[in-house]
């Protein structure tokens, strides 16, 4: 059974674990450009602040929230 049936229609079936803990940076970042809100950001930021809290996907978090706030715009 899949983990993902949780979350499947709201952030494109994929959970923060899933998005930040891919097996290389590529899908990392991959997971990060696919965020589709503000809700799902903050929970990927949650996930990384309790289980990682790795700078640099901290940062790449933050840009894709700048990003968001602009489309919002």
């Amino acid at each position: 059974m899949n983990d993902s049936s949780d979350k499947s229609g709201e952030s494109g079936g994929l959970t923060p674990n899933q998005r930040l803990e891919a097996p290389n940076h590529r899908l990392i970042e991959a997971g990060i450009a696919t965020i589709p809100d503000m809700e799902t950001l903050q929970e990927c930021v949650a996930y990384e602040n309790v289980h990682q809290n790795r700078t640099q996907i901290l940062r790449r978090l933050k840009w894709k929230a700048e990003k968001l706030r602009e489309n919002e715009e």
